[in-house]
């Protein structure tokens, strides 16, 4: 059970071990409420109410300030997607590569819906983005991405697309020889380990969740390690604020 006592500045935990308090300036304080406001928020669909430059964007703010600060240190040469839905994120990663100066996007999806085609394609980034229709992990359309990519030398690649953990970890052994080195792979909604019992979840997410994929492919592939992108700037006392990608960050070492 948690509570939160804002006028004497506590947020408090009962449990088996008994009660215990923590000051709402501590970092334990914003972590604990930071968990129950990620579910609350899953619970009220609260990415589903934005987007970005006109497209939904489905995604965690929090999540994009992040990986813009990636993106903006790597000055990637193609940035990946699997999972394009509205395409709001591809347009994110579209601007950014504009405002850089350097860069384009691709993005993977076994459907892209034709509104959503038309939408992505008519907009003012469309120049800097390529569709690829199809399963992200059929060869064929693993083969069209690196054809595309052939050249590039700095990749970044985003797996938000099916998020079972055979597919995620079918992503990374198709995708990771694309990374470069130094530069990410990100297996994005790990949350899903954490929300079992919730609205729109499945019973066995503790074990069928992109976190557990990662787990797989790190125990099969040295080449990468799990490296949380520190913040740039940070004069607070958090360094790690609310996620739907935890363990999400594997680095192909240099």
């Amino acid at each position: 059970m948690l509570r939160i006592d804002l006028e004497q500045g506590w947020v408090i935990t009962d449990g088996p071990g008994g009660e215990r308090r923590y000051r709402l300036d501590s970092a334990e304080a914003f972590s604990l409420v930071s968990e129950a406001w990620l579910r609350c928020g899953w619970d009220t669909k609260y990415v589903y109410g934005f987007t970005w430059l006109g497209r939904p964007i489905i995604q965690l703010p929090d999540d994009m300030m992040r990986i813009q600060e990636v993106v903006y240190a790597l000055k990637p040469d193609v940035i990946v997607e699997t999972g394009v839905a509205h395409g709001g994120s591809l347009i994110f990663y579209a601007g950014l590569c504009r405002l850089i100066g350097k860069g384009r996007v691709i993005g993977v999806d076994i459907e892209i819906r034709p509104h959503n085609r038309s939408a992505i394609e008519a907009h003012a980034q469309a120049d800097l983005i390529t569709l690829v229709e199809g399963s992200s992990v059929d060869p064929r359309i693993v083969g069209q991405v690196a054809k595309l990519a052939v050249g590039a030398g700095t990749v970044l690649v985003v797996l938000d697309s099916n998020h079972s953990r055979q597919h995620v970890l079918a992503e990374l052994r198709a995708y990771a020889p694309l990374v470069s080195r130094g530069s990410y792979i990100v297996a994005t909604d790990g949350i899903m380990a954490s929300l079992a019992g919730a609205p729109r979840s499945a019973p066995d997410w503790p074990t069928n969740n992109p976190q557990a994929a990662v787990e797989d492919f790190l125990r099969e592939n040295r080449d990468f390690e799990l490296h949380y992108p520190e913040p740039v700037f940070n004069e607070g006392a958090i360094s790690r604020g609310p996620t739907y990608w935890p363990n999400a960050w594997l680095r192909r070492k240099a």
